[in-house]
């Protein structure tokens, strides 16, 4: 998920406690987070769906709850709202423990290719198209 506009928002001092509500939201809604981390501008979930789960669902519960949780905390100047678009995909069982480094280093990864980089190289390499642009 994509905080609007690619502003740089998550500060080091509002970081974990941005993770640890999503963590405690998620529980409460019955999502399992298998990781999460964020850096400035975005975060990387990792998510276990139940049968009666669907990942549209669960991106509108966890950026609702967590935007209306920032905001009601104040704890920036300007209003926050995530990005409308995300991207999803699944993982296979036999990459999921590289995923979980990918998600758990992204402070690191980051330093090497921006957001953006890493977007428009991901886009291109798996052929996912914007809608409407």
């Amino acid at each position: 998920m994509v905080y609007k506009k690619q502003r740089k928002i998550i500060s080091k001092e509002i970081k974990p406690l941005f993770i640890n509500h999503i963590k405690v939201n998620a529980k409460q809604k019955g999502i399992h987070l298998d990781a999460i981390n964020c850096v400035i501008d975005h975060i990387h979930l990792i998510v276990s769906l139940s049968r009666d789960q669907t990942i549209s669902k669960i991106a509108q519960l966890i950026k609702g709850e967590s935007s209306n949780w920032w905001n009601r905390q104040n704890l920036t100047k300007t209003k926050f709202e995530w990005q409308d678009e995300y991207i999803a995909v699944s993982i296979s069982h036999s990459m999921i423990d590289k995923v979980r480094e990918y998600v758990n280093n992204q402070g690191e990864h980051h330093k090497k290719k921006s957001f953006t980089e890493e977007y428009h190289d991901f886009v291109k390499r798996y052929g996912f198209e914007r809608n409407g642009g």
